[in-house]
């Protein structure tokens, strides 16, 4: 832990705003790539990365081994491929988009990219692949303007490519098929003289390192301007913080994709610039990815363990049944760290006993908070059991707390905060206030009132909460994690509904696993028979019951009504990180929110009694 003269505060007088300051932050590189180069020369056969050879994904059959790439063959690879793009004119103008997912490839291409200047744009892969008119995918190619694409497997893109107008765009695939390059001949591509040495050399703080789209939670995502100066500038951040980092070499086994900044930035630099080893997760936090993490987890024991809140949750119930997993994991486990949502109490409190169990000691559980725009910007630096915690700023970040309507919004200035949005100009000047602080939206208060320096509750997002008919606030965020801990373990989460109305209701979103520990079986259940349950309901009328008893009606919950049916990822209701969409729910299925408030309620509510 870093010892902390960081968080200096000032009030403003004026009772609108306070301002902390997470303290000084040491040097750091000017190109995350300098550090793959050191470790190269100081740790050249140490696994860098690692992913599963292709292989058939058989229940019960021996899965395929780990193929491995050290420092030294990676930078090897990575300046013949930046030859590659340097060949092809790749530039700011014309960078490099990657549209598949998590892999040795895409890792290598992203460094290539990096070290000599070329913008890199980890496209969901989802854009492509999911049904529908591709509007995302068209959206986020016209913003960019590709100068090449890379693929994994390029059948399985190649019609989204065509049907947005890029079917001719340079394309570079790991299988190709028809047109495209194969990524093998382009790292054997030979060097040009010092062209990528000068290249390199023209790289500063200012090169645009990634272009980041946000979630596009209200429109469009937007292209996020990721600097090198953001990224290396976060990694320095993130080793103040935890310093155990810098002493021995992390080992990551790691899942979240590179698209986000949680995966792509925080995850991946992490082992780029503290010389650890990131194996690369092909699991996700839903039941059936769970089961690849849990087998890769039986082979790879981690040292820091990082996910979001439905990754843990998804997880838990497996290190609860399985010994052997229990022990692997927590082997040399120095802690976790979640990010991305707030932990629900009952898998915070279910961790930390299964760690005593394997250990005998309490492994912290850290909590961090960033974004597109700022990266990881607030974490904690012991472990705390409070809900919604997320520390302090992290050295080098500035923070102001401005008075909204109920609420403190979090501002942030520093060297990991992002210049704007690349080629929109009106949405840049709308994303700062006037003293150049960037407005995240995000809702902050004090865990000491008064004193914002002792450390931050995350308070939802300002855009989430809404007013009863009454005039009444109601708090989302907060009412929605103390409705899941409420309904554990068989909700994984609610969408809150009430906006003008007088009383609040919500539409639940069950939690497999938790729901067939509940009922003590043994086999899947149909979500649809899960629903009508009789059991199940009636362990959540008692557990509503006794949730509303005492509360205040911004608090409260008068009715519940069970989703029968999976949310969809094509049509962005539920996030490939676990989460779920409030807004896009709640405007998706009308019927249902009449239903929740028809007179007299229908068979299938849950009341409180």
């Amino acid at each position: 832990m870093r010892s902390d003269s960081s968080s200096l505060q000032e009030h403003d007088t004026s009772d609108t705003s306070y301002h902390l300051d997470g303290g000084s932050l040491g040097p750091f590189p000017r190109c995350l790539t300098e550090r793959l180069v050191m470790w190269a020369q100081t740790r050249t056969d140490s696994v860098f990365l690692a992913q599963r050879a292709a292989g058939a994904d058989i229940p019960g059959e021996e899965l395929p081994p780990w193929v491995t790439l050290t420092f030294g063959e990676a930078a090897t690879r990575m300046v013949h491929l930046a030859q590659a793009l340097l060949d092809h004119d790749l530039s700011p103008d014309r960078p490099l988009v990657i549209l598949s997912g998590n892999d040795l490839h895409h890792a290598l291409l992203t460094c290539a990219a990096l070290h000599v200047g070329i913008p890199c744009v980890p496209v969901s892969p989802a854009y492509a692949l999911m049904k529908g008119d591709h509007a995302r995918l068209r959206h986020a190619l016209e913003t960019v303007t590709p100068g090449m694409i890379f693929v994994d497997d390029e059948a399985r893109f190649a019609a989204a490519l065509d049907a947005v107008g890029h079917g001719e765009t340079p394309l570079v695939a790991t299988r190709p098929s028809a047109r495209a390059h194969a990524f093998e001949s382009m790292a054997d591509t030979p060097l040009r003289g010092d062209s990528v040495e000068r290249a390199h050399e023209a790289v500063t703080g200012d090169s645009v390192a990634k272009l980041l789209f946000t979630s596009g939670s209200t429109g469009m995502p937007g292209a996020v301007i990721n600097t090198q100066r953001m990224l290396c500038s976060n990694q320095a951040m993130l080793a103040q913080q935890l310093p155990f980092l810098a002493s021995t070499p992390p080992v990551l086994v790691d899942w979240l994709p590179w698209h986000h900044t949680f995966g792509g930035n925080t995850i991946l630099g992490m082992a780029l610039y503290h010389g650890g080893a990131l194996y690369i997760d092909d699991g996700n936090p839903t039941p059936e990815g769970v089961r690849k993490s849990v087998a890769n987890l039986r082979e790879i024991s981690p040292t820091f363990y990082c996910n979001v809140p439905k990754g843990f949750e998804a997880l838990a119930g497996h290190l609860r049944d399985d010994t052997e997993l229990r022990d692997i994991f927590f082997k040399r486990l120095e802690m976790m760290h979640f990010g991305g949502a707030v932990l629900p109490g009952h898998v915070r409190r279910a961790l930390e006993a299964l760690g005593r169990t394997a250990t005998g000691r309490a492994l912290p559980m850290l909590a961090g908070l960033g974004s597109t725009e700022a990266c990881l910007a607030f974490s904690t630096v012991e472990d705390a059991d409070i809900p919604g915690l997320i520390g302090r700023p992290v050295p080098g970040l500035q923070v102001r707390l401005v008075r909204s309507e109920n609420k403190w919004e979090a501002r942030l200035k520093g060297p990991s905060v992002t210049p704007g949005y690349w080629r929109d100009p009106e949405r840049t000047r709308e994303a700062f206030d006037e003293q150049g602080y960037y407005c995240t939206g995000d809702a902050m208060r004090p865990l000491e009132p008064g004193n914002p320096g002792a450390g931050l509750v995350f308070d939802g997002r300002l855009s989430e909460n809404f007013k009863l008919s009454s005039g009444t606030w109601v708090n989302v965020g907060a009412l929605r994690l103390a409705a899941v801990d409420a309904l554990a373990p068989v909700v994984q989460d609610i969408v809150i509904v009430g906006e003008g109305r007088d009383y609040l209701t919500a539409l639940v979103v069950l939690h497999p696993a938790g729901c067939r520990q509940q009922l003590g079986c043994e086999v899947d259940i149909d979500p649809a028979a899960l629903a009508h349950d009789e059991a199940l309901r009636a362990f959540m009328t008692r557990r509503l019951s006794d949730f509303c008893t005492g509360r205040s009606s911004s608090m409260c919950l008068e009715r519940l009504l069970i989703l029968d049916f999976p949310l969809s990822l094509d049509r962005g209701e539920v996030t490939d990180k676990g989460s779920v969409n409030q807004r896009l729910v709640r405007e998706g299925y009308p019927a249902l929110i009449d239903e929740l408030y028809a007179a007299p309620p229908s068979s299938r509510l849950i009341l409180p009694t």
